[in-house]
C-alpha cells in the first residue's frame, strides 16, 4: 500500500488501548455508524454523514475487491435499501452509476446523510459476516467513499448487538467515545477489519517495547501460554531479519476456523480454532501465523509498485505476486527454524514438498511465474480449475522454490557474506523508507543482482519463461543433493546432505538452515 510515513504510528486494536495526542486531534470529515439490530438476518445497517461539495451531484463508490485477496468480489451487489437525505431530512434522488457507484442529486445541499443495509452471506476473511454470536466487518464491503476523495479522514462508530462487549480492530480508538475509531484516510480504513462480540484476549507480549496482542472469537481449547510464547519468538526473528518494527501496536485477530487470512499494516485476520490445533498440527498453524505476520513487511511495505495506490474498482494487477506471496511462503520455515520451532528434517521436507508440487504438475510447462502472478485475477491464487488446471501453476508453490534458488545463489556468489535477507532489507530501506513507494520489476532485478554482485540471468529465466530449474546446481551450493530421477514414478524429490560437501557448502547450509 502507499502510505505517507506519518501514518506509520497506527495504533492497535484493543478497545481500551492508550492513544496519542495526535490521534485525539484528528478531525473526521465522514462519520459512519454500523449497527446490527437483528443478527439472525445477517445484515448490517450503515449510516454515513458528511458535508457535500458545491457540485450538483455526489458520486459514492464501494471498492470491488479486498487488497490482499486478488479477486474481484462485487461487494456492491450486497447493498440494499439505500436512502439519501439532506440536513433537514428531505429525501434526495439517486441513481446507480456503473457496477459499484451511486450518484446522488446534491445541488444546493450542504449536509448529507446516507444509510443502507449490507447483506452478508459468507464466512470468509475477505467478506463481512454477521450472525447471532459475532460480527466480522471488512471495511471495503461496508464503507462507501466519495469518488476521488480517498484521502478524507473518517470516524467509525460500532453499535454491538445485545450484550456483546468488545471490538477488535487496527483502527485508533477515539478517547471518550465507546467503540468509536478514527482513520486518517480511506486506505487506512479499508486496511482495518473489525471483529465484534464477546471476545477473548490472550496475555500480550512485547518486542522492543512494542505490544503484540492476540484476540479472537471462540478460541477453543489449547495451550494459550505456549501459543503466545511461540508467536513472540516468531515476531522477534521476523523483525530482526528486517531490522525495524514500523508500527506502534500489532494484533492477531482470530475470526474462527476455515476462513483464510489477510495481512494488514498493524494487524492480521486469521482463521483459528484451538480445538483443531492438534488435528492440523501446531506447526501448521504457526506457519500460517508466520506467513500473515511477515506480510506486514513483504507486500504491505516491501511491495510491487502496482500494489498502492490501489485501484479499488478494477484491481491492481502485477507480475510480482511471486515476490509478495511466494517469498512470504519461503520465509515461513526460515523464520520458524530461526525461532527454534522447526527441526532440520521438517525444514528440508518443506522445500521437498514445494518442489514436488511444481514438478509433478504439467502446468509448469505452460505458464510462467510472472503470468501466474498477473493472471490470478481470472485464474485464482492456486491456478485454474477444471480442464484448464493442467495449464497453470501457483505462485504460492513455485514462488518459494525460486526464492530458495535465489537465496542459495546469492550465498554462493558472495561466499556466504550476503543472502536473500539482504535483498529484503535493501528493498525495505531503499523503496519503503527512502522513497515511500513500491519497486518496479527492473528495480527488483537490479536490487537482487547488486546484492549478489553478478548477473543472474538463469534464475530470472525461471520467472519469465517455463525453463526447468536446475535444482541440483543450486541446492548443491548448500551441500545438498536432490533426487530428480524418480519423479515420474514417485514424485518424491528427496533432499539430502551431500556426504562430501565443501567447507563453503557446509557453511552456507549452516547459516541458511540455522543449523549448529
Amino acid at each position: 500500500m502507499h502510505f505517507k510515513k506519518t501514518n506509520r504510528w497506527l495504533c492497535m486494536l484493543a478497545t481500551h488501548c492508550l492513544v496519542s495526542g495526535a490521534v485525539a486531534r484528528q478531525s473526521a470529515q465522514v462519520r459512519f455508524t454500523v449497527s446490527m439490530p437483528e443478527p439472525s438476518n445477517h445484515t448490517f445497517h450503515v449510516t454515513m454523514d458528511w458535508q457535500a461539495g458545491e457540485a450538483d451531484s455526489t458520486r459514492l463508490k464501494l471498492p470491488d475487491w479486498q487488497p490482499g485477496y486478488y479477486q474481484l468480489m462485487d461487494y456492491a451487489s450486497n447493498v440494499d435499501k439505500l436512502v439519501a437525505k439532506d440536513g433537514n431530512g428531505h429525501v434526495l434522488p439517486w441513481v446507480r452509476s456503473g457496477k459499484n457507484g451511486w450518484v446522488i442529486a446534491t445541488k444546493g445541499v450542504r449536509n448529507l446523510h446516507v444509510e443502507y443495509d449490507v447483506k452478508t452471506t459468507r464466512k470468509f476473511v475477505a467478506t463481512s459476516f454477521l450472525d447471532e454470536e459475532h460480527a466480522y466487518l471488512t471495511p471495503v464491503s461496508l464503507f462507501m467513499h466519495e469518488a476521488g476523495k480517498l484521502k478524507t479522514p473518517s470516524e467509525v462508530t460500532i453499535k454491538p448487538f445485545g450484550s456483546w462487549n468488545r471490538v477488535a480492530t487496527g483502527l485508533d480508538p477515539v478517547p471518550g467515545k465507546l467503540f468509536t475509531y478514527v482513520a486518517p484516510d480511506f486506505d487506512i480504513l479499508y486496511d482495518s477489519p473489525l471483529l465484534v462480540g464477546n471476545l477473548e484476549e490472550l496475555p500480550a507480549f512485547k518486542v522492543k517495547g512494542i505490544p503484540h496482542r492476540f484476540i479472537g472469537y471462540k478460541l477453543g481449547d489449547f495451550d494459550r501460554g505456549k501459543l503466545m510464547s511461540d508467536i513472540q519468538m516468531i515476531v522477534e526473528k521476523a523483525s530482526a531479519l528486517i531490522g525495524d518494527i514500523p508500527y506502534k501496536h500489532y494484533t492477531f485477530i482470530a475470526i474462527g476456523p476455515g476462513q483464510g487470512g489477510i495481512e494488514h499494516l498493524n494487524s492480521t485476520t486469521i482463521s483459528f480454532s484451538g480445538d483443531q490445533l492438534h488435528a492440523r498440527g501446531w506447526n501448521g498453524m504457526l506457519g500460517f501465523i508466520t506467513h500473515e505476520y511477515f506480510h506486514h513487511y513483504n507486500v504491505k511495505r516491501i511491495r510491487p509498485i502496482e500494489l498502492g495506490p490501489f485501484d479499488y474498482d478494477k484491481g491492481s494487477k502485477t507480475n510480482m505476486l511471486w515476490v509478495s506471496e511466494g517469498l512470504t511462503v519461503y520465509y515461513e520455515p526460515l523464520i520458524m527454524r530461526a525461532a527454534g520451532l522447526m527441526g532440520e528434517q521438517e525444514f528440508l521436507d518443506f522445500f521437498k514438498k514445494q518442489i514436488t508440487n511444481i514438478e509433478t504438475k504439467p502446468g509448469r510447462l505452460f505458464q510462467t511465474l510472472a503470468q501466474a502472478s498477473a493472471e490470478t485475477w481470472s485464474d485464482g491464487p492456486f491456478g485454474r480449475t477444471g480442464d484448464a488446471v493442467n495449464k497453470t501453476i501457483s505462485y504460492y508453490q513455485k514462488g518459494p522454490v525460486v526464492g530458495l534458488l535465489f537465496d542459495l545463489a546469492i550465498r554462493h556468489e558472495t561466499r556466504n557474506k550476503r543472502s536473500l535477507d539482504d535483498v529484503m532489507r535493501k528493498l525495505y530501506q531503499d523503496f519503503y523508507i527512502k522513497k515511500d513507494r513500491g519497486f518496479t520489476e527492473a528495480e527488483l532485478r537490479a536490487t537482487i543482482e547488486s546484492v549478489a554482485g553478478t548477473k543472474l540471468d538463469e534464475l530470472f529465466s525461471y520467472i519469465y519463461t517455463t525453463t526447468e530449474p536446475d535444482y541440483k546446481k543450486y541446492l548443491g551450493y548448500a551441500g545438498l543433493e536432490i533426487d530428480v530421477t524418480t519423479e515420474k514414478h514417485y514424485g518424491t524429490f528427496e533432499i539430502t546432505k551431500k556426504p562430501s560437501a565443501s567447507a563453503l557448502e557446509r557453511e552456507i547450509f549452516r547459516s541458511w538452515s540455522w543449523g549448529e
